[in-house]
């Protein structure tokens, strides 16, 4: 996949499993990723990623 660098995504139900991993996998390809989810304490944790 190309370079992401000046892409956003906007990832809903981001907490776990396919949204997760789709916001992580963007990350890492440079996409800015916002995540979105029910469980405020998940979503925290993966500020960090």
């Amino acid at each position: 996949m190309e370079n992401l660098e000046y892409r956003v995504a906007v990832i809903t139900g981001g907490n776990s499993g396919i949204g997760y991993a789709a916001a992580k996998f963007l990350s890492e390809k440079g996409a800015k990723v916002i995540i979105t989810g029910r469980r405020k304490r998940q979503l925290k944790m993966q500020q960090k990623i």
